[in-house]
Order: C-alpha cells, then structure tokens, then sequence
C-alpha cells in the first residue's frame, strides 16, 4: 500500500532542504574537502620526488618512506574532513604476504589499504604512472602496471609478476571490479587475483568497506563520518579451481557489503 504524506509536511521538507542551515553545511564540506585537496596536492609534490630519490635503495625502504604519503593524507583527512575509519578483522590478516581482493568504491581505499598490509604492489592500469609527480612516485613502488585492453596478457602479466611480489615477500593488491562502482552498485569480479592465488598457492583476502558513502567516486566532497573497513578471513587457494577462489572472494565480499552499507 502506498504511504500517504501530508502535502504540508512535504513542502516544509523542501524548504528545510534549502534552508541556511543546509547550505551553511555544504558551504563547511566544501571548505573542508578543498583545505584538504590543498594538502593532498602538496604532499604528493613533497613525496614524489623523495621516492624517486629512494630508488637505490631496497624496496622494503622505499616503500616505508613512499606509505608515510598515506599515513598523512589519512590524519589530514580526519583533521581536514571529520572523516575518519575504523577497522574491524584484524585477526584475519595471514603472517605472510597474500592477495587482497578489495572493494573499489573510492580513492580512499588505497590510501588505507597501505596501512593494513605492507609492504604491498598493486595491479592498475598502466595509464596511472604517466600522471605527473604521482604516477613518477607510483612507478618507483614497483606496481603491476597492466593494459586493461590486452585481455589474457594482462591477465598472465599479473600471475607471473604477482608470484615473484609474493615470493619477495610483498602483498599484492587487486581491485577485481577492475574500476569504481558507486554503493549499492556491484562490477564484474574478474579472474585475475583468483588466477594468481590458484597458480601461487598463496590465500585470498577478502576486504569489503563503504567509503563510496563518505567520498565519492571521483568526487570532491568528502562527508564527515566514520568509513568501516572489514578484512575477512583468508580465502584458501589450494585445491581449489580460480573461478571458485574468486566466486567465494566476490561473496564475502558482497554479503559483508550489504551489512555495512547504508545504500
């Protein structure tokens, strides 16, 4: 049955929509969200050129100084923006490296994911490493650059050098929509991290989070709250075919989404 609404009561949550306490709100967002793309901004021109210099030294190093970019960005953030997260599964994160299949939603997961699992590469797509000054310290963290057009190469580029990441003891990270999907919304899950735990033998681990609610794909207004990032427990790979690998990653995945999200 239809839900009745007082035609009074409608127009008055129109006007409080326009009201100046609203747009007092969104003029404080906007202010916040620009302060903070200024320090972002100016980080990354700090950090970029520092990794490039890091680059004769081991990646273990390079990678600790190029992480402190996100460490930052994360307390601006909160400081800037309100915006803060928290973390729950802990206990899940393997001792060894392993692929982490995450949610893409926003930019702010791969700030955070630095964080949790270190030192990490990720697999993205090759166009990012000619941005200037972040695309040139992005390169110095030896990810797994791919043309997402080439199909199968690609897919057979991140099992060759994902295996010799894990083996050299680095994460590896892959967002398996392959680009960001808005809340609610869910992307293809492609076969390319679950080909790489099949062939590598290494466990999956799966990490689902809303912050697609708080900062949007592509987006510039970033809402206060309280983002929540769930690591789950580790997927194993042996014995087990990729598209099974990947159809129990892409479950959790989904399932803890849909306990977490407000969309």
């Amino acid at each position: 049955m239809a839900r009745w609404r007082c035609p009074v009561i409608e127009r008055s949550e129109q006007v409080a929509d326009t009201s100046p306490m609203r747009l007092a709100r969104t003029a404080s967002i906007f202010l916040r969200s620009l302060l903070f793309a200024l320090g972002q901004w100016s980080s990354t021109l700090l950090f970029a050129p520092l990794t490039l210099l890091t680059l004769p030294l081991p990646f273990a190093w390079r990678y600790r100084v190029a992480s402190q970019w996100s460490r930052f960005n994360l307390w601006w953030l909160a400081v800037t923006c309100a915006l803060r997260h928290t973390v729950e599964g802990w206990e899940h994160i393997p001792q060894r490296p392993a692929v982490v299949l995450c949610k893409h939603q926003s930019a702010w997961e791969a700030l955070a994911l630095q964080m949790l699992f270190q030192p990490q590469v990720w697999v993205l797509k090759r166009e990012l490493l000619w941005v200037p000054f972040f695309g040139w310290g992005l390169a110095a963290l030896r990810p797994i650059a791919i043309d997402r057009d080439s199909g199968t190469r690609a897919i057979h580029q991140v099992v060759e050098e994902g295996i010799r990441r894990l083996a050299g003891g680095i994460w590896v990270v892959i967002f398996p929509e392959g680009t960001r999907v808005a809340p609610g919304q869910r992307g293809r899950y492609r076969l390319g991290g679950a080909w790489l735990a099949q062939r590598s033998g290494a466990p999956v681990v799966p990490v689902a989070h809303n912050a697609g609610e708080y900062w949007p794909r592509n987006g510039f207004l970033k809402r206060p709250g309280t983002i929540r990032l769930v690591v789950g427990p580790a997927i194993p790979s042996q014995g087990r075919t990729a598209v099974q690998i990947n159809a129990a990653a892409e479950a959790w995945i989904e399932s803890t989404m849909g306990r977490i999200s407000d969309a």
